[in-house]
């Protein structure tokens, strides 16, 4: 009992100086060692890391390479994706402002996505103008602007992004109401597995792990829930997804590829580096020593 209230404590004293740290900065390290502990509940070793988890702890912290700001920042990443496998994969950008107050929705067509391009979870989309809440995009995409990324979780590649708002062409799949998400987990240039994700309409995401022969890994709870034998359909050209998600990530120790396939046509989605910022409770235990089993960490650390 006394252990358990002292966790309770740690957590509760943490989750205040987190709060705290924009006016009493607190050190990358420090910090990530307060957040792993408040949100998986145990320790963050970044002494010896074994885990996926801690794994990408430790490269936040300790693997800062230039490069890196340009791979997130969702213009120059296009940029970046393009000089390696084309600009065929890229989606239209249809504008990018510094302001929201700058955006010409006249301009724009009946339907569009709009995006920061500094910060995650921030997207609107609209798909008619008829309809569009301006009011409301303008509240989120405005907060969002004013919002450090890096700050929130230390993950250094966003900490020099300018903040701006992108605008891109809307654009759905087969099944003519959403776009699923291929999420490739990538190791220095070798792609092992594919989350794809689906369904976010429901308000009830599903997300499931593929092999490259598309045999359904039960990593994540939802599939270790999954029925024998269950699967969905295979996308055209996934062996082609699978080899540009390697290329994305040659000399990166974990690189997230996501890319999107409409009736065989492959676009880019973005480039992560942190899924769950590292603190991704949904994978099973022993998947998650098994994609930390996989992450070689550099010799040297870059800060």
């Amino acid at each position: 009992m006394a252990r358990k209230l002292g966790f309770i404590i740690k957590r509760f004293l943490y989750k205040i100086r987190m709060r705290l740290h924009p006016i009493f900065p607190v050190a990358d390290d420090h910090f990530v060692k307060m957040m792993f502990y408040r949100d998986m509940g145990y320790p963050l070793n970044l002494d010896n890391p074994k885990t996926f988890n801690e794994k990408l702890q430790w490269l936040k912290v300790y693997n800062h390479q230039p490069e890196y700001t340009a791979m997130v920042d969702k213009i120059s990443a296009k940029e970046y994706v393009a000089s390696i496998i084309g600009e065929e994969y890229i989606i239209p950008t249809l504008g990018v402002w510094e302001r929201f107050e700058d955006i010409d929705f006249d301009a724009l067509p009946n339907q569009f996505v709009l995006k920061p391009t500094h910060d995650s979870k921030s997207v609107v989309i609209c798909t008619d103008k008829s309809n569009f809440d301006i009011e409301a995009a303008r509240k989120k995409l405005t907060a969002s602007l004013g919002r450090s990324y890096y700050l929130k979780y230390r993950e250094w590649p966003y900490k020099n992004i300018k903040p701006r708002i992108l605008a891109e062409e809307y654009m759905v799949d087969e099944s003519g109401f959403e776009l699923k998400d291929y999420k490739f987990s990538c190791y220095d240039g070798v792609s092992t597995d594919v989350m794809l994700c689906y369904d976010r309409a429901s308000g009830d995401t599903k997300f499931y792990f593929f092999d490259r022969d598309w045999n359904l890994m039960r990593y994540n709870r939802r599939g270790a829930e999954a029925p024998e034998g269950f699967t969905v359909p295979k996308p055209e050209n996934m062996d082609q997804m699978f080899e540009i998600a390697a290329r994305l990530s040659k000399g990166v120790p974990y690189l997230r590829v996501d890319l999107y396939n409409i009736k065989g046509k492959i676009y880019f989605g973005e480039l992560t580096f942190f899924p769950r910022s590292g603190c991704g409770k949904n994978y099973l235990p022993e998947a998650d020593l098994l994609f930390g089993s996989r992450i070689k960490l550099p010799e040297q650390k870059t800060i």
